[in-house]
């Protein structure tokens, strides 16, 4: 089972921020610096969403709603169902991050590695994967300023003005802009990826940071992690059970219900570390523990199921009709 090398990474910068916390005026600036890093994170975000991709894409409707249902619907009630391990298993910081995690869009790279690996519908994952991450820049705050209220870090008018100018300006901008950078975008993506992670290293230093100097760390302890770990496996078991038989009762064929189970069941680390820097303020170093530990979860639970998909006995045919598919994700260079 893969351990993702940016987990260790994050990790490490977890531990950076335990032993050189920012402090007084670093903190200023590395504030600063979090908020630059978060808006051009959303920028390139609209840079690089094909709107030619997505349009190809409405075709598969009944499953893209299928997944956002998912991911916005069922994973917030369960998120909301959460609340009744407090304080048997989880403190209320700590459920308040559990919930947030249920509210925040779903990935799209490693929906689409898995949905390849285990032969289903790669161009569906790409178009489910790329409206959850439109989609969740609106309905995520709202999902939080409704459900979370004061516990979201005192979520506000101040909060919805912050979310609109640094997430949803910043992502409209690139849209716009897409016409004359999209080739420049498309042609530097391993550079631009590099500064996408960078800009999350640095959120995620700025909010532990801020945890470490207020002494949040004294209110958890090794067995309420462990709760945690234990309430989120079975929360991502859950998931990946409802997304593979609910498809299967919707009449989804293999393909697609294997892009419905890996786009519906996971949660994006890459949207979520922002908007909770801007939804959570100073809390949100135990805000996004939930999220980095789901994280790393779904990539090693779906890493096996994806290997154990390819090796089924449909898995053969499905193949061949799915090979154009795969050819099509190619040429558009996803």
């Amino acid at each position: 089972m893969p351990v993702d090398p940016y987990i260790l990474l994050l990790l490490g910068t977890v531990g950076l921020a335990a032993l050189v916390p920012a402090r007084g005026a670093g903190a200023d600036v590395a504030s600063g610096a979090s908020t630059a890093a978060i808006a051009f994170l959303f920028f390139l975000y609209g840079a690089r969403l094909s709107t030619r991709e997505a349009m190809d894409g409405v075709r598969h409707w009944r499953l893209h709603v299928t997944v956002l249902a998912c991911t916005f619907v069922v994973f917030p009630l369960l998120g909301l169902a959460s609340r009744g391990l407090v304080p048997v298993l989880l403190t209320d910081p700590l459920q308040q991050g559990l919930l947030f995690l249920t509210l925040v869009p779903s990935t799209i790279q490693s929906s689409i590695a898995f949905t390849s690996l285990a032969r289903g519908n790669v161009p569906a994952a790409i178009c489910a994967g790329s409206f959850s991450s439109l989609v969740g820049i609106v309905v995520t705050p709202l999902l939080a300023a409704a459900l979370l209220g004061s516990g979201g870090g005192g979520f506000s008018a101040d909060a919805l003005v912050k979310i609109v100018l640094q997430l949803l300006v910043p992502f409209v901008a690139g849209q716009l802009l897409r016409r004359w950078i999209g080739g420049f975008v498309a042609r530097h993506k391993k550079v631009l990826g590099l500064v996408d992670r960078g800009s999350i290293l640095l959120v995620v230093y700025t909010a532990f940071s801020a945890g470490m100097v207020q002494g949040i760390w004294h209110r958890v302890s090794p067995v309420r992690l462990l709760g945690l770990l234990a309430v989120e496996a079975v929360l991502l078991a859950v998931m990946l059970l409802l997304t593979w038989y609910g498809a299967k009762a919707l009449g989804f064929g293999r393909a697609d219900r294997i892009a419905v189970q890996f786009a519906g069941s996971k949660k994006s680390l890459a949207a979520g570390l922002p908007m909770a820097s801007v939804l959570f303020g100073a809390q949100a170093s135990l805000a996004v523990l939930p999220l980095m530990l789901f994280h790393q979860m779904q990539l090693m639970v779906c890493a096996v199921i994806a290997k154990r998909r390819s090796h089924d006995p449909e898995a053969a045919t499905a193949d061949d009709s799915a090979a154009p598919a795969r050819a099509a994700v190619g040429t558009a260079g996803r």
